[in-house]
């Protein structure tokens, strides 16, 4: 009896160990962690390093460049790159030539220089870049912003550009950072949105100095703020400035990141633009041309304690899928960064989660809420770096380089992740400009960092495409170019996902204008629908996966 007993229990183990065994068999493998792998500058071509014009009087525009933009510049589907340098101002004469640099993408990892050949080397205090088809012509044309006169190049769609800057009429003198194209009016065509940081020229630097009587930058507090531009696009090639009409100039600050999104789901284009020492501004689109600025009642101008902070780098996304923008600033060490949440009400509270602790002793400037994992869901990326490169003679644990922060999104808040995302994390670097796009076209979304003074750094995300993903290049008919205010629809294994196409964000920076979607591990998106500013719907049924496809505005996949 007992031996039939000891039988029976040992069938009953085996039966079980084989039944194990066939669940760890069947189970699918654990995905490994994505990582971003640093592209060595040898390998990619990329040797151009930026300038800041560092110097002993501490001219206050040598620390906040330098931008970097992705785009198409060829129409050839893949990304090209662009890098801003800075240049001959009233304070700095450069004892050798310096220069922009335009590199195309060679589809193989590589990129050319192709600056001199396209026309696009600068020639002024270069700041950022925003690329967008401004005139309608089908081709990305390119927006420089300077310390001193900003630059139009129009896209002649021969490989070279044109210079149209004074007959478009934005050169915008003065001191402009970000510039943000959208379409603010709604009338089809793209406008431009250029902020503006302090009143300075030579005449106006501060000497600044510690207990040691050693020199540092000073404090953009010290300097009067200035009003940003908004250009309105005329259909003719040229812009009205429209800064004092729309209410934009009714505001004067010391602008540096702004990112065009709508806050409130009304249809209209709002702008939320980081200031720094100065309160945010969030100014709200009331129709027939005119914005209210309202970032003091919407709760994301001070921070809690009821103090400005130092705003750099801003985004918008709708991180916990509700289906309301989310706003996002990077401020300078000891201020926190914030994440602020959308509360539907015109009104946000600040809940930046685990992102607190981890940016305390660091000062942020480019960032994107960005897919990087291809789960459907927006996660964060942040480049951080100090204004001031004597900043750890004189405050403790705080550093000058500092490392870049890479936050998954769970849907309630944002994980640090950024120990398992590639050794580049443990790096640190001067970083300013951040952009995204997927420069090798395998479907996930790539990095593009520019750093003060020093070589950027090209990151390619060597994990993101093992999700399912789906690309869309949107073509516009009747709406705006760059297709900013679009809301995209998608559902794929059971769950609904909505996104709001953006125009600008981070510091800088431009970003791959196309949409990739993330389908997780669902095979294919059942369902894509596509609602455009103007109001026409194009609704994709099973379209392909993991690839990309073009959607005209009305017409659905071409």
């Amino acid at each position: 009896m007992k031996a039939k007993h000891a039988n029976t229990l040992l069938a009953l183990l085996l039966l079980a160990s084989a039944h194990g065994a066939a669940a760890r068999q069947a189970a699918p493998p654990k995905r490994p962690p994505v990582a971003f792998a640093e592209v060595p500058a040898k390998a990619s071509g990329i040797n151009w390093v930026h300038n800041n014009a560092h110097s002993p009087e501490r001219w206050l525009p040598e620390t906040v460049g330098a931008g970097c933009a992705f785009l198409d510049y060829d129409g050839d589907g893949w990304m090209d790159i662009y890098l801003v340098n800075s240049g001959p101002s009233d304070f700095y004469a450069p004892t050798a030539p310096l220069r922009n640099a335009l590199y195309r993408n060679n589809r193989d990892g590589t990129f050319s220089d192709v600056t001199d050949r396209a026309g696009v080397a600068g020639g002024t205090f270069g700041m950022g870049a925003a690329a967008a088809d401004y005139d309608g012509d089908g081709r990305q044309d390119l927006y420089v912003t300077s310390y001193g006169r900003n630059i139009l190049y129009r896209n002649n769609g021969d490989g070279t550009f044109a210079d149209v800057t004074a007959k478009a009429g934005v050169a915008a003198p003065g001191w402009s950072t970000c510039a943000t194209w959208l379409d603010y009016d709604a009338d089809g065509r793209l406008d431009l949105f250029v902020s503006s940081f302090v009143f300075y020229d030579k005449t106006q630097n501060l000497y600044c100095t510690d207990e040691s009587k050693r020199r540092y930058y000073c404090v953009p507090r010290f300097f009067k703020p200035a009003a940003s531009r908004l250009f309105r696009n005329k259909g003719d090639g040229t812009f009205a400035d429209a800064s004092r009409e729309s209410g934009i100039a009714d505001s004067p600050g010391k602008s540096f990141g702004a990112v065009a999104t709508d806050v409130n789901n009304d249809g209209l284009i709002d702008l939320f633009v980081a200031n720094d020492t100065m309160p945010n501004f969030l100014f709200i689109n009331k129709g027939g041309g005119k914005f209210e600025e309202e970032g003091l009642g919407a709760g994301v101008a001070y921070s809690e304690a009821g103090r400005p902070r130092s705003g750099m780098g801003v985004d918008a996304g709708d991180f916990d899928g509700d289906g309301w923008q989310d706003l996002f600033v990077a401020n300078i060490d000891q201020e926190f960064f914030s994440l602020y949440r959308n509360q539907k009400d015109l009104t946000f509270t600040d809940e930046p989660g685990e992102i607190a602790p981890a940016t305390q002793l660091l000062s942020g400037w480019g960032l994107k809420f960005f897919d990087y994992d291809n789960d459907g869901d927006a996660d964060l990326l942040l480049a951080n770096g100090h204004p001031d490169d004597l900043i750890e003679m004189r405050v403790a644990r705080v550093k000058y380089r500092e490392p870049l922060l890479m936050f998954e999104n769970t849907r309630r808040s944002y994980k640090n992740v950024s120990a398992h995302s590639g050794a580049v994390f443990a790096r640190d670097f001067s970083g300013r400009g951040l952009a995204v796009g997927d420069y090798d076209n395998d479907g996930d979304l790539d990095a593009l960092l520019s750093n003060n003074g020093e070589p950027p750094v090209l990151l390619r995300n060597d994990g993101g495409s093992r999700g399912n993903w789906l690309g869309l290049r949107l073509v516009a008919t009747k709406s705006n170019p760059a297709a900013v205010g679009t809301l995209i629809t998608w559902q794929a294994g059971g769950v609904k996902r909505t996104r709001l196409k953006t125009g600008g964000g981070s510091y800088l920076a431009s970003h791959d204008p196309r949409e990739v979607l993330g389908l997780g591990e669902a095979a294919k998106a059942d369902a894509v629908e596509i609602r455009w500013p103007s109001g026409k719907v194009d609704r994709l049924v099973g379209p392909p996966a993991n690839r990309y496809v073009t959607v005209v505005e009305g017409e659905g996949i071409k």
